[in-house]
């Protein structure tokens, strides 16, 4: 039993905060490239590793806990990851040596894995005709927590810092937030509950096996939306960890105050905005309008497919205004990549636990989980040697994003849409046309 007795609204405002911090302390990294580097002796691609390795235990992470969501409750698994990346941030303001560093930096860097423990609770407490706008205002705001690392940490702990314990402003920032995050997961525990009625509870807990994963992991619509997070949600991740550096780098932005708040406008848009995408497509599904005729009745898809081609497009400009020279036409082009993800994430995660109102967290889990690869992925083409300058990179990125985009096309036909809940790669489904015509 909480010690306060929860809403949903309560709820939504618990998992935002603990979601906002996780992403927080998870790009802590992001703003301090430059003097750990310098630190530490790294080249630019090294820096670029580092930006990747961020994301490199998210998918399976994500996975996890997802199904754990669904199978412990929310609460508890929450409280566990934030424990733990408290104690190893804590841990990575003392090391010496870079081998170390990285190793404790890696497990710091599943504090984002909570994005799916949060999803799953927020589902578990909001009705489907309201579950875009509560999903998108979650991960929403808690994304902006990238932002926030990004304005707040170079100033509280600024070049010259000689505080408490530490005389390095890395070290002290990534002591002190360790130390927030471990109270955090003290509240959640001891407020959070599972799901609005134990009726709702059990019914995710018993879904909660190995075969209704499986299940579900391998319907169209989870796959579709899980490739679609990977040029989204993976692309806003590869962000946040390298537009600090790009626009240092690309632009001799010399201060590094300067060049995270160029970042920050990014992870503000990524953010903040994203609250934006999830609302549309419940207004969407609500009222049964078509935006896009060529899939008529498929409401949330239609808007889902649309902002998929336009971070497409803002992907190509990136390139463009990086290669103008001029640093705030790209600041400006990045703000406008950050616009699109919001919208496209927003919207994935409106059709998520509505497609799937028994297993949010498991699909939740893979849909999340997968989508991180392109957090991994994209940095090492933003940095890779060979590349003639640092703007050529986000064209390349764009290019690969092309096939999801058609596949995405298929399966939101309204014939296989209607079934793509069911209907998968594997196991026993109905075919795509073997449900009668009439739309929802």
């Amino acid at each position: 039993m909480s010690l306060v007795r929860m809403t949903k609204y309560r709820t939504l405002v618990l998992a935002t905060i603990g979601f906002n911090f996780s992403f927080l302390i998870w790009f802590s990294f992001a703003p301090f490239t430059g003097p750990m580097a310098e630190e530490f002796g790294l080249q630019l691609a090294e820096i670029g590793v580092l930006a990747s390795a961020a994301i490199w235990l998210a998918p399976f992470g994500r996975i996890l806990t997802g199904w754990l969501s669904d199978k412990f409750g929310a609460p508890a698994v929450f409280a566990i990851v934030l424990a733990y990346v408290g104690v190893f941030s804590m841990a990575s303001a003392f090391a010496q040596s870079y081998t170390v560093f990285f190793i404790e930096r890696l497990i710091v860097a599943t504090a984002g894995i909570t994005f799916v423990i949060g999803i799953q609770h927020v589902s578990e407490w909001f009705e489907e005709d309201e579950l875009g706008t509560a999903e998108g205002i979650y991960a929403g705001i808690g994304n902006a927590g990238a932002a926030g690392g990004a304005l707040i940490l170079p100033r509280v702990f600024p070049t010259g810092w000689n505080g408490p314990l530490f005389s390095t402003n890395w070290r002290a920032a990534f002591f002190y937030t360790g130390v927030v995050s471990i109270g955090l997961a003290i509240v959640y525990y001891a407020l959070g509950e599972a799901a609005k009625t134990e009726d709702k509870r059990q019914a995710t807990k018993e879904s909660a096996s190995f075969k209704g994963w499986f299940h579900t992991a391998t319907r169209y619509g989870t796959i579709v939306l899980a490739l679609a997070y990977v040029m989204t949600f993976g692309l806003e991740l590869s962000m946040n960890g390298w537009l600090a550096t790009y626009y240092r780098e690309g632009f001799n932005t010399e201060s590094l105050v300067l060049a995270s708040t160029f970042a920050a406008t990014f992870s503000v848009a990524a953010g903040l905005l994203r609250p934006i995408g999830g609302y549309v497509s419940d207004v969407l599904a609500r009222n049964e309008r078509n935006i896009l005729p060529i899939f008529t009745g498929r409401y949330r898809e239609q808007w889902t497919f649309v902002s998929l081609c336009f971070v497409v497009l803002t992907m190509f400009g990136m390139t463009l205004a990086g290669l103008s020279g001029r640093v705030l036409v790209a600041v400006a082009a990045g703000f406008l990549v950050g616009m699109g993800c919001a919208f496209s994430e927003g919207a994935i995660f409106a059709q998520v636990p509505a497609m799937f109102p028994d297993s949010s967290g498991s699909v939740a889990g893979v849909v999340g989980g997968v989508g991180t690869v392109g957090g991994i992925i994209y940095p090492l083409v933003y940095a890779a040697p060979f590349l003639a300058n640092l703007h050529l990179g986000y064209s390349i990125v764009a290019m690969s994003m092309i096939p999801i985009v058609l596949l995405a096309a298929w399966v939101f036909q309204p014939r296989i849409a209607r079934v793509a809940n069911e209907a998968g790669i594997v196991g026993s489904s109905p075919a795509p046309g073997a449900v009668a015509s009439d739309d929802d």
